[in-house]
C-alpha cells in the first residue's frame, strides 16, 4: 500500500496490518508486528533526504509469520546504533532488531530510485510460546 509520508499514516499502516495479520490468524503476532512496522515506517519518514510524498509497505505471508518491508525514496542505507540514555531518539532499529534478531532484518536497495527495509516477524520470535523479547 502506498500512504503519505507523514506521521498519520504510521497509526494507519498499523492498522492495515492488524487487519491482514488477524485474516492469516496470526494474531499473536499482531504486537510485535506493529511494533516494528511502527519502526521502520517511522525511520522512512524521519531520515529520508528526499521530498518523497510517499512511504510504500507491503505485507507477505510466510512460513510462520509474516515479512513487512517499508519502502522510501531515500537512498541512504539505516544503520543500527544504540542511542544515549539522554537521547529522545535512536532506537528504532536497535527495537526492530531486539523483536526478529539479528538476521531477522535487513535493507536493500530497490529498483530505480530508494530501498527497501524488511523484517520477519515470526511465531518462532514472537508467538504465544515465545519466551518474549527483553528490550
Amino acid at each position: 500500500m502506498r500512504w503519505a509520508s507523514e506521521p498519520l499514516s504510521v497509526g494507519q499502516a498499523r492498522s492495515s496490518l492488524r487487519r491482514v495479520l488477524e485474516r492469516w490468524a496470526l494474531n499473536a503476532l499482531v504486537a510485535p508486528a506493529e511494533l516494528v512496522l511502527s519502526e521502520l515506517f517511522t525511520n522512512a519518514i524521519q531520515h529520508c533526504e528526499v521530498e518523497d510524498r510517499y512511504v510504500e509497505t507491503r505485507f507477505a505471508r510466510e512460513a510462520g509469520g509474516v515479512r513487512i518491508e517499508v519502502h522510501d525514496a531515500g537512498e541512504r542505507m539505516p544503520v543500527r546504533h544504540r542511542a544515549g540514555e539522554d537521547e529522545e531518539s535512536g532506537r528504532g532499529l536497535f527495537l526492530v532488531a531486539a523483536v526478529v534478531g539479528p538476521d531477522g532484518w535487513g535493507v536493500s536497495e530497490r529498483e530505480g530510485v530508494g530501498k527497501r527495509v524488511w523484517a520477519r516477524v515470526t511465531v518462532a520470535c514472537c508467538g504465544e510460546d515465545s519466551p518474549g523479547v527483553q528490550v
